[in-house]
């Protein structure tokens, strides 16, 4: 299996620093963000407009309008770091448009999940590590440990603590990138020119109230598709509300089932994605998975040290 290819890091941000908050997706419950907002606030200046509050039908306004924000958002030099407000739908639908963002300019982390994940694919595709994380709607309801730990990956040049899961499905351990997302989004990707590289990869998947069916088909199509051949192993989130009432079977033995038939190191249970913690991770940075173990370490920082005028 060929070795992947190597992500560029943004610059740590600090505190004090203004960062973006952009809604590429659906449109959200103004009391959540405003929680999410007090956080952000304690901690950096914040930066968005009136635009972020549109509405259109289940979106967050109409694409042109998301689509300016998030090309401003990322290509402004004074933008530290993007956060979004909320997953829901929609950002896919803004990808054929980002041929015009310019990275190299204000290359920063975006934060985000769920719906998110089509901007982290993206990034990677781009070669750009961003992090996987809560959304500003999500934020205020997380403790203060993985509030800590979001804002540890962003301003720390230290690669993250470690996470542990709560089961092991297929025993062993791999090293590779850390790539993927929610697995609806992943699976909708495929055959896309959005899709980096999954060769050597290790991949995240986590969902939402999909039902056990349904995460098969998804599991399927990317089993179809060769996924399973490229990756080198899995790490599984959290699968809220993925169950079939009055099933004698559970979302979580059909995940373990389709694990087992890829014959991959995984891992499961991992505090990442929808459940009551999302613990923030970077994408694009090498991982170390020891399924056996269920523990996911963290081989390299999220973000590189920030560059200090006049030296060299």
């Amino acid at each position: 299996m060929s070795s992947p290819p190597g992500f560029a890091k943004p610059p740590a941000v600090r505190p004090g620093d203004t960062v973006a908050i952009i809604a590429p997706s659906g449109p959200f419950d103004r009391e959540s963000f405003e929680a999410g907002l007090t956080v952000l606030e304690r901690r950096y200046r914040l930066q968005y407009d009136a635009r972020l509050f549109e509405r259109y039908r289940y979106l967050a306004g109409k694409d042109s309008g998301r689509l300016r924000e998030l090309l401003a958002a990322l290509e402004d030099p004074q933008i530290r770091a993007v956060f979004c407000a909320r997953g829901g739908y929609g950002a896919m639908r803004l990808l054929p448009h980002l041929a015009a963002a310019d990275l190299s300019r204000a290359l920063k982390p975006v934060i985000g999940f769920s719906d998110i994940t089509a901007l982290h694919l993206w990034l990677q595709h781009q070669g750009t590590a961003s992090i996987h994380g809560p959304v500003v709607t999500q934020l205020g309801r997380q403790e203060e440990a993985a509030q800590a730990r979001l804002f540890g990956l962003l301003e720390s040049t230290s690669a993250a603590p470690p996470l542990t899961g709560t089961d092991t499905y297929v025993r062993g351990t791999v090293e590779g990138p850390l790539l993927g997302g929610n697995l609806t989004v992943v699976s909708r990707l495929l055959g896309t020119a959005f899709l980096p590289p999954l060769e050597g990869a290790v991949l995240l998947l986590e969902d939402v109230g999909e039902r056990p069916y349904r995460l098969d088909r998804m599991w399927t199509h990317l089993a179809l598709a060769g996924v399973f051949r490229k990756v080198r192993g899995i790490v599984l989130g959290t699968f809220s509300g993925c169950e079939e009432r009055e099933a004698d079977y559970t979302g979580t033995d059909v995940l373990r089932t389709l694990a087992e038939e890829t014959g991959l190191p995984c891992a499961a249970g991992f505090p990442i994605g929808h459940g009551d913690i999302n613990e923030a991770v970077p994408l694009g940075v090498r991982v170390r998975l020891d399924a056996s173990a269920r523990r996911l370490s963290f081989l390299e920082a999220a973000t590189r040290a920030v560059a200090t005028p006049g030296l060299l």
